[in-house]
């Protein structure tokens, strides 16, 4: 079987990256699956996660401004040539099955260059605030944009979202509801005793670290040796607002912007908390690997995604969506009582192992040989 995972890049770090590293490399050692990747804008840079060497990698070299929208017109004139590189590459390749990763052009333009391959959408973010906007929104451009995402949502054999959550805002009824899986869980875990709290991710407002900070404010008045780390790079405006934030605050000392990491489970395994502050999140992968480790997760209780995965009091905790003071009030709880952190961190570890590849890759072996 031929398959083909197409999406923008495979270099910067992040959740949908990862997955699709797990996937490759669950595939490459446990099928005979002749495996692709179609990227359109490379940049002639290797894969920030490691992927097995049987993976055949082909990038289209389309260089879009990504600071600007795919539908602003300086973008919109490198469509063409982007529709005729990908038809000719899958032409050449003449897969089985297609999987598309992420949301521009190429979630259009697939479901009209491939007549005889099966064709799977993936959705790795929530659509709550994208259907909010859809109910109120009364511009007829965008209304337009909605009707045209439904039409080519149908063209699409199957739809593979991340929770139940999501299927109520899709109007087809191709869906399929497959979580994110973690590749391997380690026999270590972290011990708990250091005095670090950690969080990582692209680092852009959608993450809310903002929300963080303010907390972690409140936090050290109470618990002034502890310390928090933020993982990731991203969005160069954010990043200076949040240094102004920590400076105004008067957090140096107590956290740092450590910028990415290739080595996250490392930095997991010092810890003892990780947190999370995101305005959305479906499936994060990060938590996953987080529970790996053995750390309890206090995270925002976001819409669809984190209470998914988090058994609130049981493998971490679930707080009020954007409440810095909440937020505050829980990590002093969770460190104040060291007994209900290692807890809350031995069962994290124990009730991740339900999301292993044993688990769920078995539904895309079905999904694709069905």
């Amino acid at each position: 079987m031929k398959i083909i995972y197409y999406t923008d890049q495979v270099y910067l770090h992040g959740g949908l990256e990862r997955v699709l590293a797990n996937k490759l490399n669950y595939f490459s050692e446990n099928t005979d699956f002749e495996l692709h990747v179609i990227t359109f804008q490379q940049l002639d840079k290797s894969p920030c996660y490691a992927i097995n060497n049987k993976v055949t990698f082909h990038d289209l070299n389309i260089n879009y401004n990504r600071d600007i929208s795919f539908l602003h017109p300086s973008n919109i004139k490198h469509a063409p040539k982007h529709y005729f590189r990908l038809k000719r590459k899958v032409k050449e390749i003449q897969p089985d099955v297609i999987v598309v990763c992420n949301y521009e052009f190429g979630f259009y333009f697939i479901p009209l260059i491939s007549k005889k391959s099966i064709i799977i959408k993936e959705y790795h973010s929530s659509g709550h605030f994208n259907n909010l906007e859809r109910l109120k929104n009364k511009n007829f451009l965008k209304k337009f944009k909605y009707k045209l995402s439904d039409y080519f949502e149908d063209k699409y054999d199957y739809l593979v979202l991340l929770t139940t959550d999501e299927q109520h805002y899709f109007k087809t009824n191709n869906t399929v509801v497959i979580p994110n899986a973690i590749h391997n869980i380690g026999s270590k875990a972290a011990e708990l005793s250091n005095k670090r709290v950690i969080s990582a991710g692209r680092i852009a407002p959608v993450k809310g670290f903002e929300y963080l900070i303010t907390a972690w404010k409140m936090v050290v008045e109470t618990c002034p040796e502890w310390t928090l780390d933020i993982y990731g790079d991203g969005d160069l405006a954010y990043i200076a607002q949040l240094k102004k934030q920590i400076e105004t605050l008067d957090l140096k000392a107590h956290v740092c912007l450590k910028g990415a990491t290739n080595d996250l489970e490392n930095e997991m395994l010092k810890s003892s908390i990780y947190v999370m502050t995101s305005l959305t999140e479906c499936f994060p992968m990060v938590f996953l690997e987080a529970m790996g480790c053995g750390l309890p997760i206090l995270s925002f209780d976001s819409p669809n995604g984190p209470r998914h995965i988090i058994k609130h009091n049981e493998d971490g905790l679930l707080v009020e969506y954007l409440n810095s003071e909440a937020l505050a009030n829980s990590l002093v709880d969770v460190i104040q009582n060291p007994n209900k952190l290692k807890k809350l961190g031995i069962q994290a570890k124990k009730n991740v192992e339900r999301l292993t590849d044993e688990h769920i890759m078995p539904q895309w072996l079905a999904l694709f040989t069905k």
